[in-house]
């Protein structure tokens, strides 16, 4: 299996109120890469936020500021240190500063996530769908920091159309031995893969990832990546 990363460039810069779909297969056609069946799109979470007003005014030199407003998307703080505070979103992902981002965004404003970003992604595939002709997966990605591990990776904060979870149990190893636990985190899988050909200041805020196995498309969601309380040991 082959697999394609096409970043899409060209897009404008998105606001409040813009059809991102509509800007995504402008933007892919006119550079040569029409979207076709069987794509997965990743998107930032960036531009989802602008389209959907999810833009906030905030002082970002007053760190009381910015704890207020981590709070206000939390539903609980887990740790803090200096500056850095580690929440509980309403989505439940555990993140920094409750993925709250002022990267990239006007002076003097934040991005905050998504408030549906499994639905932020289904809009986009459903107008796609209607508008273009095309059966793509979606993704909605984000950067995290992970547990144990230094430095950041873009993960799926949104799915549509692609399984979040491989499931592998049941399966066979190479050697013939029954897998027990192991589930791939495909959509998280893609969204990093994706994100080797967007950056981060590069202005490419969607890749066409191109040649996915047609078994891994389905009805995932993103709250099957995350881990409920029961299962976490260090909560």
């Amino acid at each position: 299996m082959t697999i394609e990363l096409i970043p899409v460039h060209g897009i404008p810069e998105i606001r409040e109120g813009d059809v991102i779909a509509d800007a995504i297969a402008t933007a892919a056609a006119e550079q040569g890469t029409p979207l076709a069946d069987g794509d997965c799109l990743v998107v930032t979470q960036k531009i989802v936020s602008k389209a959907e007003g999810r833009i906030v005014a905030i002082d970002a030199t007053d760190p009381n500021a910015k704890h207020a407003l981590v709070e206000a998307e939390s539903v609980r703080i887990l740790r803090r240190r200096g500056p850095l505070l580690i929440s509980e979103t309403t989505h439940g992902f555990v993140c920094a500063n409750a993925g709250i981002d002022l990267s990239n965004v006007d002076d003097g404003t934040a991005a905050l996530l998504p408030i549906d970003s499994d639905r932020s992604a289904q809009r986009i595939r459903e107008r796609l769908a209607a508008q273009v002709g095309v059966a793509c997966a979606v993704i909605v990605s984000d950067t995290f920091g992970r547990a144990w591990r230094n430095g950041l990776t873009d993960v799926a904060i949104g799915v549509a159309g692609l399984l979040a979870i491989l499931d592998l149990r049941g399966t066979l190893d190479d050697r013939g031995r029954e897998l027990e636990v192991t589930e791939v985190a495909i959509a998280d899988e893609v969204a990093g893969a994706a994100e080797l050909v967007m950056g981060k200041a590069t202005k490419v805020p969607v890749a066409i990832v191109r040649g996915l196995d047609p078994a891994w498309f389905g009805n995932g969601r993103v709250t099957d990546l995350v881990r409920a309380p029961g299962g976490d040991l260090f909560r």
